[in-house]
């Protein structure tokens, strides 16, 4: 038998993969058969000329069986490509939630849902939770009710879970955790988690807050899905987050650490990197001859309130001086901020609360968009304690000219730009400062 070439191998190699953007825009690349998601991500961000702010995922999404998931770091594309369905396919978004666990893990992990934390009777460093976690010899066991779909049929039950790292459980006994009254429900190694998108219709849910175990082998079918929903969206975050930790364990924690660096594929690569962070937005004194941090709250608001009063003097002599030219400051300030990232334009309250689910509801996430009930108005769209919240940006007009203003015209700005920088400095009237900007890439 002939041996194969180095070429033919080299071709051997390369596969083919579709990405698709959020507006249906479709890219096709070619790709080694060992590259990661963490790698695709990268190039992808290099050849759509984004920020690489090391919150871009890629999502295996399943329109039929109305699930999807974002793809860990290391994960082989290729691999996962072999094991979906001819309808399914993968996305790229952002994903500010993917390691948000570690930054916050008591957010994620209420102490009533870690029996470790209940056995201990005391509030756990969330430094020595996440050890417990990622130790291989330890691990907190999650517990709680949840809803439990009948595999083949459409009713539902309410049972007490355990998931460990050997698997998920339910109780046959009520709360027991004997062994005799445990019955295994799902494996994690041959498994993955999904979040459900269809709402309760498609699988008559009890609660919005569904989400699915998968076998990660073959082309599963909806009779083959383990669907499962929990009373809120916090217990649902801790359950699925709980499950990427047992099963990846300490790989997760490296793919948090390991910096967002070309590899050898990609090296040759000069990728537009800038850090985009809350720390790289903070209140500064330049009145001395060393610009300083103001460190204190009650500084900081009243210098960013200085700042508000100085842009609208700005504005107004910008506004005098260009009265007589043909493109006027306020037909300016009423549109400068249709090219920003965070301006969705004329969606849905429905569609704001599916792009902030997307891309992880995680505290200061937000967009702004046209008010559906008031045409010259806007809505700030929030995220905080995984809580979505709506704030109308009303219009005034002050000696002629039109300002905008989120809390009754106390704190007024020439443009949604403005206004948008302004709280991004200070939380004002909002729960949380704006962190993290929604952002559609078209591809």
């Amino acid at each position: 038998m002939p041996s194969c070439s180095p070429d033919c191998c080299l071709l051997r190699a390369v596969e083919i993969v579709k990405i698709f953007s959020e507006d249906g825009m479709c890219k096709v690349v070619e790709i080694p058969a060992d590259m990661t998601a963490r790698d695709l991500c990268q190039l992808l961000v290099y050849k759509s000329h984004c920020v690489d702010d090391n919150s871009w995922a890629l999502v295996e999404h399943h329109p039929l069986l109305g699930l999807e998931r974002c793809l860990e770091d290391h994960e082989l594309v290729v691999q996962v490509q072999a094991s979906m369905n001819s309808d399914s396919r993968f996305l790229f978004r952002k994903n500010y939630a993917k390691y948000e666990f570690f930054r916050n893990p008591l957010t994620f992990f209420p102490e009533h849902m870690v029996a470790w934390c209940q056995e201990s009777n005391g509030t756990i460093p969330p430094s020595q939770l996440l050890q417990n976690f990622l130790a291989s010899s330890s691990c907190p066991e999650i517990q709680g009710y949840l809803y439990v779909k009948e595999l083949g049929r459409k009713s539902w039950k309410k049972l007490y879970l355990f998931l460990r790292r050997s698997g998920l459980y339910c109780s046959t006994k009520g709360t027991s955790k004997e062994p005799r009254h445990l019955q295994l429900l799902a494996d994690l190694e041959d498994s993955n988690i999904f979040s459900v998108i269809t709402g309760k219709k498609q699988h008559s849910a009890p609660t919005e807050y569904e989400f699915c175990i998968k076998p990660s082998k073959g082309r599963a079918e909806l009779k083959e899905l383990r669907m499962l929903c929990a009373e809120d969206e916090q217990s649902r975050t801790c359950w699925m987050t709980a499950f990427r930790l047992f099963k990846y364990g300490i790989v997760l924690y490296q793919n948090y650490k390991i910096p967002q660096q070309r590899k050898t594929l990609l090296s040759h690569f000069s990728a537009p990197v800038r850090s985009v962070s809350e720390n790289s937005l903070v209140a500064m004194d330049f009145s001395g001859r060393i610009g300083r941090v103001i460190d204190n709250p009650v500084e900081a608001q009243s210098a960013a309130m200085e700042e508000g009063h100085a842009w609208r003097k700005r504005s107004q002599r910008m506004n005098m001086l260009g009265c007589h030219s043909p493109l006027h400051h306020s037909s300016l300030s009423s549109v400068i901020h249709v090219a920003q990232l965070w301006f969705h334009g004329r969606i849905t309250r429905e569609e704001s609360h599916r792009i902030i689910h997307q891309q992880g509801q995680v505290d200061g996430l937000f967009l702004l968009r046209v008010s559906q009930s008031n045409p010259k108005a806007f809505v700030l769209t929030l995220c905080h304690h995984q809580k979505i919240k709506h704030f109308q940006i009303l219009p005034c007009e002050e000696d002629g000219q039109v300002f905008f203003s989120l809390d009754d015209g106390s704190t007024k700005f020439t443009d949604l730009i403005q206004l948008v920088e302004f709280y991004q400095l200070n939380r004002g009237v909002l729960p949380c400062k704006l962190r993290h900007p929604c952002t559609v890439v078209a591809l």
